[in-house]
């Protein structure tokens, strides 16, 4: 999706960090803003910078656990601007977790429900409105470097983003022949205020806030970095990753990724993987029978990403 001046972005968990800097990124480009948002205050100090910069946009309150409530937002986006033709699946949660066995069943419940179902719910609520007008349009859905690399002691986090990746791989490959496309954006750090908008969520759901992991429950915290160390060059800005995640959406990338300091170590995981296959040779007949198991041809639609120029932003 190229040209995205007069389109219209439906961008869940738009109201602050990264979906924040996404809006304002597609803002700029010219597009309508849907910020939808479990948080009417945030939703409402949000759309003041909007104004401030006359950027057409308005609010709604989404709760992306409610389906019903899911239909009735997209059909106040369509009545504001007409058509969806983005959708960011950006909405989350990052609880306090400790070992997986520790963790209670009722944050499990409600971490799935948020940061997996969310974005299922997302999909199957506005995809078929984007397909339907057939306009063409994008789907974008924030995951993690955390999903790729996981980091120990938070489970839930690394094994619901990495279902978020392959939602959106298999959504890009169920979407071939139409003119629409899929990315999943996998971030490092950037500065956000994911736990106080998790505490929020988990408020309203009427969740109670975990306890706090006893000593040995947790691996140790890594050294403090050295004093010298320019923070503002590796925790970025939201500003920056909305310029990344509406590049990618115009190259039409099918992953969107930022500090390619973490590079080595999915290499280390790629690789490791590719050793555990058994050093036998080929079944006779297999790539014909599981041909898309044996090789998926949506990998190859990703191009090389140049590097960032600050000036993008």
């Amino acid at each position: 999706m190229e040209n995205l001046k007069g389109k219209t972005a439906f961008i869940t968990g738009g109201a602050s960090g990264l979906g924040l800097g996404i809006a304002k990124a597609c803002a700029k480009e010219g597009m309508n803003i849907v910020i939808a948002d479990l948080r009417q205050p945030a939703i409402d100090e949000a759309l003041k910078i909007f104004k401030e910069n006359n950027w057409p946009a308005i609010g709604v309150q989404l709760d992306v656990t409610d389906r019903e409530g899911y239909v009735k937002a997209a059909d106040k986006a369509e009545e504001a601007f007409g058509k969806i033709h983005l959708l960011v699946n950006n909405a989350g949660v990052g609880v306090p977790e400790t070992k997986v066995w520790l963790d209670s069943y009722e944050l499990i419940d409600f971490t799935i429900d948020v940061t997996y179902k969310g974005v299922l719910n997302g999909i199957k609520t506005i995809v078929p409105r984007i397909l339907a007008h057939g306009e063409g349009g994008h789907v974008v859905s924030t995951a993690s470097q955390s999903g790729l690399v996981p980091v120990p002691g938070f489970t839930l986090y690394n094994s619901l983003k990495m279902a978020v990746v392959t939602v959106m791989e298999t959504l890009a490959n169920d979407l071939v022949g139409t003119n629409v496309g899929s990315s999943v954006f996998c971030p490092g750090p950037f500065s956000t205020n994911l736990g106080q908008s998790t505490a929020n969520t988990m408020s309203v759901h009427e969740r109670p806030a975990p306890p706090k992991p006893k000593d040995g429950e947790n691996p140790p915290a890594p050294p403090a970095p050295p004093a010298d160390i320019d923070f503002s060059r590796i925790v970025r800005s939201i500003d920056e990753a909305g310029s990344r995640v509406v590049r990618g959406i115009k190259r039409g990338d099918l992953y969107i990724l930022t500090h390619s300091d973490f590079k080595p170590a999915w290499e280390a995981r790629a690789n490791a993987i590719a050793r555990a296959y058994p050093d036998e040779p080929e079944t006779p007949g297999f790539k014909q029978v599981f041909s898309m198991l044996a090789y998926n041809p949506i990998f190859d639609t990703q191009k090389q990403v140049p590097a960032w120029k600050p000036d993008e932003e």
